[in-house]
């Protein structure tokens, strides 16, 4: 089963996440912060990123930057998650080569068919 690497600064939103995804045999890591994410990546390899939008330390703009250019992570899908709606910023991560977008809230549901289409 994949490994996911879930990535909020909301510890509620990170627990969520873990729970639904574990419940359903997946591995998931987290990290609070861009500069945590990249740790975890460099000494985990995961096959899927969710990331936030607005954290502190390091955002999720910056971390889909740098995990682009880290060694293995070039084709790992990365979904951006966030309550951001302006296309502007849609458009800079689809750019950045972010696969796709996840807008908060969202249900269990629809968390599962977004990583359903990208890791199985």
């Amino acid at each position: 089963m994949a490994t996911i690497l879930s990535v909020d600064d909301s510890r509620v939103m990170r627990d969520m996440i873990r729970s639904v995804l574990e419940s359903k045999g997946y591995t998931v890591l987290t990290a609070a912060d861009g500069i945590e994410a990249m740790s975890v990546a460099r000494q985990h390899k995961v096959d899927l990123v969710l990331a936030d939008i607005n954290m502190p330390n390091m955002n999720g703009i910056s971390l889909l930057s740098k995990l682009r250019n880290l060694d293995g992570y070039e084709y790992v899908p990365i979904i951006m998650v966030t309550t951001e709606e302006a296309e502007y910023k849609k458009a800079k991560a689809r750019n950045m080569g972010a696969t796709g977008w996840l807008q908060k809230p969202f249900t269990p549901e629809r968390l599962l068919t977004a990583v359903k289409k990208l890791v199985e």
